[in-house]
């Protein structure tokens, strides 16, 4: 598939910072939901070239569940990260400084299961958590 999407969001935070924040389980574990029904009660990060991340991903009710894994392909912290989804499918993500915050853009390859606008919505609303929870952390 040729098609990518894009999803942006600024923080207020050094591109250092915004980095810790999307890389770290702990902070992965805070703000890895698309709404509040949902949590990461568990999240694993081998921050290095073929190094795997893995989080989970359930509903509060505990009705449904998955794990969303991949593996790390570039690594350069605190500018850039490419991960390669268990279904082969690639995301990347940069840390771009922009006035005193940083601009973090996720630019990723849709599945086929699911409309784009969808998958568009849902990992929007992800890096929007992130954004709320680096930004009240600081």
């Amino acid at each position: 598939m040729t098609e990518r999407i894009t999803i942006t969001a600024i923080v207020n935070a050094t591109p250092d910072e915004a980095w810790a924040a999307y890389t770290s389980p702990e902070a992965i574990m805070a703000w890895n939901k698309a709404s509040p029904d949902w949590h990461c009660p568990s999240a694993t990060v081998d921050l290095r070239p073929e190094g795997r991340h893995v989080a989970r991903m359930e509903s509060r009710d505990g009705a449904f569940g998955f794990d969303f894994g991949g593996t790390y392909e570039e690594v350069q912290a605190p500018d850039a990260l490419t991960l390669r989804l268990d279904d082969g499918r690639r995301t990347s993500t940069t840390f771009v400084t922009e006035g005193t915050g940083t601009r973090v853009t996720t630019v990723f390859e849709p599945e086929s299961s699911n409309p784009v606008e969808k998958q568009r919505a849902g990992w929007q609303a992800i890096l929007d958590s992130y954004a709320a929870y680096v930004n009240r952390s600081r």
